[in-house]
C-alpha cells in the first residue's frame, strides 16, 4: 500500500475519493508553503509547487454561506452550503441533520462521511445541535 503522503500515482480527485471509501477525510497541504488546498489537484494555486502532501482533515470548520434547495413535495427540501474549514480552505457541501432553514452563517459544524448512492460524501453536523 502506498504512503498517502505520497500518494500521486492516480489522479488526485480519484486519490481523494478513495480515502472518503477507506472512512477518512484528507486533504492536501503544500509542504513549501504549509497552506492547506481544496479541491484536490496537482499544483498548488498561486505557486505552481506540485509538492502537495495528503494530511487528514479536522472535520471541524464554520457555514460561510448557505441556500435553500427547495423541491417539489412530498421530496424534502436541503441545504448547499460553503464551509470555511479549520485548515483554510472552503468547500461546498450540505448540512445534515437539521431542517434546511436552521443553517445559518458562523454556525459551528463538523464533517461526516456518508454514503450517497454508492458514493462517499463528505456532508457536516452543527456542533450546536450535536451537543444539546
Amino acid at each position: 500500500m502506498s504512503d498517502e503522503r505520497t500518494a500521486t500515482a492516480i489522479h488526485p480527485e480519484a486519490q481523494f475519493k478513495a480515502f472518503l471509501a477507506q472512512g477518512r477525510f484528507m486533504i492536501q497541504r503544500a509542504k513549501a508553503s504549509g497552506r492547506y488546498v481544496f479541491y484536490p489537484r496537482v499544483a498548488e494555486p498561486g505557486t505552481g509547487d506540485t509538492g502537495l502532501e495528503w494530511v487528514e482533515a479536522s472535520g471541524a470548520g464554520v457555514v460561510y454561506s448557505s441556500t435553500v434547495v427547495r423541491k417539489k413535495p412530498p421530496e424534502p427540501s436541503y441545504n448547499v452550503a460553503l464551509i470555511d474549514l479549520a485548515e483554510g480552505p472552503r468547500m461546498m457541501s450540505r448540512v445534515v441533520g437539521i431542517p434546511a432553514e436552521r443553517v445559518r452563517i458562523g454556525m459551528a459544524v463538523k464533517a461526516k462521511i456518508i454514503d450517497d448512492n454508492g458514493s462517499p460524501l463528505v456532508v457536516f453536523e452543527s456542533t450546536a445541535e450535536v451537543n444539546t
